[in-house]
């Protein structure tokens, strides 16, 4: 199947579509989301205000996902997509299902967008606490669900620091490794 694992900067790659972990303002942040709202210029914000005007007045839902342009970015889309919060939702299992939906739901919108290519952080296990063993297989058994239906796209996991990567690959040697 075609998943790719690295360690670098998601702001350079050249993926059709990369994924912010971003928060429910999708006005930046920190972490993965400030880099991109940084790397992508004025235009990211701008987009992400209209998308709040016009579609998530409230905020993007937590497991939804929305895309815009990249900016200044190689990529052609940043979509953003709201991980969950680990410990703030309700149980382990939501929590769980929260993170499967943000993956599937930037799937889905990278791939109505005609996407063929999508590059992933680790979705919600930075600030947002979410076990990272745990993450990536979630993680990969989304992707691989998806992978699937879709065995033409390209799917992209990227990691700033190799101790991240190495968690990754460590926990999901038999899912997407294989």
């Amino acid at each position: 199947m075609p998943i790719r694992i690295v360690t670098g900067d998601i702001t350079k790659e050249r993926s059709c579509a990369i994924v912010n972990a971003a928060n429910s303002s999708c006005m930046g942040g920190g972490g993965v989301d400030g880099a991109i709202h940084r790397a992508g210029g004025p235009a990211i914000l701008e987009a992400c205000k209209e998308v709040r005007r016009t579609r998530y007045p409230e905020g993007l839902p937590t497991g939804r996902a929305v895309a815009t342009t990249a900016g200044a970015l190689p990529a052609r889309y940043v979509i953003h997509t709201v991980g969950p919060i680990w410990g703030r939702c309700g149980d382990e299992r939501e929590c769980d299902r929260l993170l499967a939906d943000a993956y599937r739901h930037s799937l889905e919108e990278a791939w109505e967008l005609g996407c063929r290519s999508i590059t992933f952080p680790a979705i919600s296990t930075g600030i947002y606490g979410f076990p990272a063993d745990l993450a990536a297989r979630i993680a990969c058994r989304t992707v691989r669900d998806f992978l699937q239906e879709h065995p033409e796209m390209e799917i992209t996991f990227i990691f700033h620091s190799q101790k991240s990567r190495t968690i990754f690959e460590a926990s999901t040697e038999a899912e997407c490794l294989s």
